[in-house]
C-alpha cells in the first residue's frame, strides 16, 4: 500500500463509528469476511461530500490516470447513526443502470458505497492540515478547514505546506483503517 503522507497521494477521510445499529468493531469483522467470501468490499456511508459520480469516481480516475493509488483512511469515533439496518439488494455506478449487489456483500442503511480492495487495521495519527481537497467547487482548499461542522468525509490529496504549522493543529488521532479503493471506486445503492 502506498504511503498516505507522499506529496500527491490521494487519500478519502472518512469518519466511522456506529452505523445501522451496528458497531464499528462488528462491521470490520463482517466486512473482513466479506473480503474473503467476495472478494471485495462495499464500505456504506452517505452525504453529498463524497457523492460517487461527481465526487470520487473522478477523483479517483484523475489520481489513477497519474500512476496513483487511492487509499480509503477510516477515523473511528463515537456516532449516534441508527438508521434501519436495511440491506442493500442493487447497486449502480451511474445511478441508472443498476445490478444486484455481489453474493457475500452487506451493505446495511446506506445512500451510496465505496468499492475497496481489502481493510486493514493500521494505527497512525495524520495532520489535515498537510492535506487539500483534490475535487469539486472546494477543490485546493486545506482539509483542515473543510472538516468542520457537518463535514465528516472529502477527497484528499497530501500537500503539506511551505511553512510547516505547529502540530498541534487539526492533528487526527488513531486513524484505525485503510483499505485501497477498486473500480469502480463508488456505487449507488437502493
Amino acid at each position: 500500500m502506498p504511503a498516505i503522507t507522499q506529496p500527491g497521494q490521494g487519500v478519502i477521510f472518512m469518519k466511522v463509528g456506529l452505523h445501522a445499529q451496528e458497531t464499528i468493531e462488528d462491521i470490520i469483522v463482517r466486512k473482513q469476511k466479506e473480503f474473503d467470501e467476495a472478494g471485495v468490499i462495499f464500505w456504506g456511508y452517505g452525504g453529498n461530500s463524497c457523492y460517487p459520480n461527481t465526487m470520487v469516481q473522478p477523483f479517483v480516475k484523475e489520481m489513477e490516470k497519474n500512476g496513483n493509488q487511492v487509499l480509503l483512511i477510516m477515523h473511528k469515533m463515537n456516532s449516534k447513526h441508527e438508521a434501519p439496518p436495511e440491506l442493500a439488494k442493487e447497486y449502480s455506478e451511474d445511478g441508472v443502470t443498476w445490478q444486484p449487489v455481489p453474493n457475500g456483500v452487506e451493505v446495511r442503511g446506506s445512500r451510496f458505497a465505496m468499492v475497496l480492495d481489502e481493510l486493514k487495521i493500521e494505527e497512525y495519527d495524520i495532520n489535515l492540515k498537510d492535506y487539500e481537497v483534490g475535487v469539486g467547487r472546494s477543490r485546493g482548499k486545506n482539509a483542515s478547514q473543510y472538516i468542520t461542522g457537518q463535514s465528516d468525509k472529502g477527497c484528499f490529496l497530501y500537500q503539506p505546506p511551505a511553512i510547516p504549522i505547529p502540530p498541534e493543529e487539526r492533528i487526527i488521532k488513531n486513524i484505525g483503517l485503510v483499505a485501497r479503493i477498486k473500480a469502480p471506486y463508488a456505487v449507488f445503492l437502493k
